[in-house]
């Protein structure tokens, strides 16, 4: 896939697994989304896919023609179809997804202290940064140390005792 470093990226989280049934239906109706998909009448470079039978992926490439606040609606309107029609959640942003082994699993951020004060995850723990914006990121900390993400910033360290 060769994309501009700077494409834009639209990451939606998954509340649960999707089938292979699932990622077989998707991944087309995702192509043929990004194939249609247009800014002012001009055809965007876009991409999309389902990843890790967790998370659906938008990117456009600008380089060639940028994407407006109608193309970006009609990418949002599109998503909400999938959500209706897979019955999944794809835009609670208080969700996050870590891995425990090679299971991606899903957690409340309102859990998230919790988790780590138990123990049950530590600053090693690798989650995955839905909120990137750009491919580079992407590229670059998509799936990254627990400690290295923003969401450490949620987790108050206490002192031992």
């Amino acid at each position: 896939m060769n994309f501009s470093d700077q494409s834009r990226i639209w990451i939606y989280l998954s509340n649960r697994v999707f089938t292979e049934a699932e990622v077989s239906e998707l991944n087309p109706l995702l192509e043929q989304f990004c194939i249609q998909w247009t800014a002012h009448g001009s055809n965007l470079k876009a991409h999309g896919e389902v990843l890790h039978h967790r998370f659906i992926i938008l990117m456009v490439d600008e380089t060639t023609a940028g994407a407006s606040g109608c193309s970006i609606d009609k990418s949002i309107h599109f998503i909400q179809q999938i959500e209706k029609e897979f019955n999944v959640q794809l835009f609670n942003r208080m969700i996050f997804a870590l891995k425990a082994g090679e299971e991606i699993q899903v957690s409340n951020l309102n859990d998230l202290q919790k988790l780590f004060d138990e123990g049950m995850i530590n600053s090693e723990t690798i989650v995955f940064d839905t909120v990137i914006t750009v491919k580079k990121d992407f590229d670059e900390r998509f799936q990254t140390a627990l400690g290295k993400s923003w969401m450490m910033k949620r987790i108050k360290l206490h002192e031992p005792v």
